[in-house]
């Protein structure tokens, strides 16, 4: 607990007077826990009271420069902090520079978003990246300037004010693990800082990395294998998890969370409302782990949620953990010590994907079986695509026995293995038969890129659909990848860039379709009807609390293995078809709405292959 007050007085005095009484108020209540995680982490460093008030004062200054109109919203969201947990949320991914070209390109697509009915926009990384190859903007080489390319910092600023208007908040990556090894902090290594070489992970011979790699895992085993680079400038070997260029940043310096932390602020100072933090898994280093998940990384994520709820309350947090389902929940924190607002549901996704190849929902049943009921104020992200592969080791513990070989039969389905209808690729596969990601814009991987007739297209366009629903209704914040409203298919034009052609993720970043989006209303089109199709599901799941993400789950027995049946609390059922044939589900007594067609329903009803249906019991 806090003894003493000069890190309040310090925060207080960076401020204007007029803010002191709610910022006092909310340092009362988030302060011990902060104080308690930092101290637990750093409390055995001389100076760590010292640096403890600098960060105060920090956090005092940037909550100072807030701007009125983002004070007003932090108010607002204080006062309903479940307010993105609603089934009128809806987000959007995508690449600044595929989606609009630059920042204010996007602000021109903001009519098309608040058509579909999107309120969230997740921008991927548009930072200043790093020079050359930048793993798609996550090697970031500044946090304090939008890349040149895509604009400026004002562009950033407009664009944030013009979204907030129309009801949009945007969502910003936060990439927490590492930098470019150009960041101003890695250059400053390499000229021969002590205090910033102290902000990487650095060892002087192979002796300690050796170590570490007996019970490290790989990211990029093809592409980049292993997780210690020899830099010759630096004359040493540097800790990089991904990629190469990729520095990680070392956690057990106090220095670099606040600095982060203030990075973090001051984007928030920009209109940024919701932070993606990136790998969020890796922050902290123990030798003989896997160096994932360590309760360290779960402090520093507390301590920073502590911070943003003094600063800047009306922002989220969003942990991008891509891990196996009973690790989630830990990331969301505890009532007294919360951590994220939100988190990715990846096994969700992927089991969806793997109920359409195996044509049993066995896969997703047990990882909805397995998914707790969430916190207050608190969501899931569910999602069908995103800029990233189809991560299938995340289900190792629902896939049981021989869990590698059942996995990598799915990666061959979605690699289009024996003729099938998926037109997609593998990713990173490090041996023959082992099973990493799958690649692949969600259409091509639901069959319409081979789709070589009216029923097979129709076929492909149920495939599609299906996953959507089930994001739609399994009670989470869903998130529309770029181009999937409208049936874009794969972009095979990496494959002429030498530094991209090994990295088959870029199958599903192409530029957006001005010639579909044109066709969005036209029902004759491909285009056109997967649009009408996702925004008939997306009205009516705005009317139907329901589907809420904190509202209650079920599972029903079903007696075919290809069929979903979820209820929603007492009077809203998802009956979703995995299979190629019919399903067959007896239905509760009573009148029940298909609230996509509007027909009644009763008594045994029958689902078409990859088929769905959302039922609502009639009064």
């Amino acid at each position: 607990m806090i003894t003493t007050f000069p890190p309040l007085q310090r925060m207080l005095a960076a401020m204007p007077e007029h803010l002191h009484a709610e910022a006092a108020r909310r340092y009362a209540d988030r302060a011990p826990v902060l104080y308690e995680r930092l101290a637990g982490l750093y409390g055995g460093r001389a100076d760590f009271d010292s640096w403890f008030g600098n960060l105060m004062e920090a956090v005092g200054r940037l909550h100072g420069a807030r701007a009125p109109a983002l004070l007003a919203l932090d108010a607002e969201r204080a006062a309903r902090p479940d307010w993105f947990a609603g089934q009128h949320m809806l987000g959007y991914s995508a690449y600044v520079q595929r989606f609009g070209g630059t920042l204010r390109g996007v602000a021109a697509r903001i009519p098309h978003l608040r058509e579909l009915g999107v309120t969230y926009l997740h921008l991927l990384p548009f930072l200043r990246a790093r020079a050359g190859e930048s793993d798609g903007g996550f090697a970031v080489a500044s946090f304090d300037e939008v890349d040149p390319a895509l604009g400026s910092n004002a562009d950033l600023e407009a664009l944030t004010a013009q979204l907030r208007e129309n009801g949009i908040s945007l969502c910003s990556d936060m990439v927490l693990n590492h930098v470019a090894d150009d960041h101003a902090w890695a250059r400053g290594a390499l000229a021969g800082d002590p205090a910033l070489l102290d902000y990487f992970h650095t060892f002087p011979n192979r002796k300690l990395p050796q170590r570490h790699e007996r019970t490290l895992g790989q990211v990029f085993p093809q592409a980049a294998p292993g997780n210690f680079s020899y830099v010759a400038a630096l004359g040493r070997w540097v800790w990089t998890t991904f990629y190469p260029y990729q520095w990680d940043l070392n956690y057990a310096n106090p220095a670099v969370f606040g600095a982060i932390a203030e990075a973090l602020l001051g984007l928030a100072n920009r209109g940024v409302e919701v932070f993606r933090l990136d790998s969020t898994a890796f922050l902290w280093k123990r030798e003989g782990s896997n160096c994932m998940n360590q309760p360290e990384a779960h402090s520093l994520l507390q301590a920073l949620r502590a911070i943003v709820d003094i600063a800047a309350p009306g922002v989220l947090l969003k942990a991008e953990a891509i891990v196996p389902t009973p690790l989630l929940p830990a990331y969301f924190g505890a009532a007294a010590a919360p951590e994220c607002h939100i988190a990715y549901h990846s096994s969700l996704m992927a089991a969806a994907w793997g109920a359409l190849a195996e044509q049993d929902a066995g896969l997703l049943r047990k990882v909805i079986a397995a998914t707790p009921p969430l916190p207050p104020s608190a969501s899931w992200l569910s999602y069908v695509r995103c800029h990233d592969d189809i991560g299938w080791n995340v289900l190792r513990g629902e896939a049981g026995d021989g869990a590698g070989a059942r996995l990598a039969r799915i990666s061959d389905f979605f690699a289009g293995a024996d003729g099938g209808y998926p037109a997609g690729a593998p990713f990173q596969t490090s041996a023959a038969h082992a099973a990493h990601g799958s690649n692949g814009m969600a259409a091509s991987l639901a069959g319409l890129e081979r789709a070589a007739d009216e029923p097979a297209r129709q076929e492909a366009l149920r495939r599609l659909l299906l996953l959507h629903g089930l994001a739609l209704c399994f009670g989470a914040l869903p998130v529309l990848y770029m181009g999937d409203e409208l049936g874009m298919l794969n972009d095979y034009s990496f494959l002429a860039s030498p530094e991209r052609a090994i990295d088959s993720r870029w199958l599903q970043r192409p530029d957006f379709d001005e010639a579909q989006l044109a066709l969005r209303h036209d029902g004759a089109s491909l285009a056109g009807r997967v649009y009408a199709g996702l925004r008939c599901m997306i009205a009516v799941r705005r009317e139907h609390p329901e589907l809420a993400a904190g509202a209650p789950r079920a599972l029903l027995d079903t007696w075919q293995a290809g069929l979903l049946a979820l209820a929603r609390g007492p009077r809203f059922l998802f009956l979703g078809n995995f299979g190629a044939s019919e399903a067959r589900h007896q239905l509760e007594p009573g009148a029940w709405t298909d609230c996509l067609s509007g027909d009644l329903r009763c008594g045994r009803i029958t689902l078409q292959p990859w088929a769905m249906l959302w039922l609502e019991r009639a009064e």
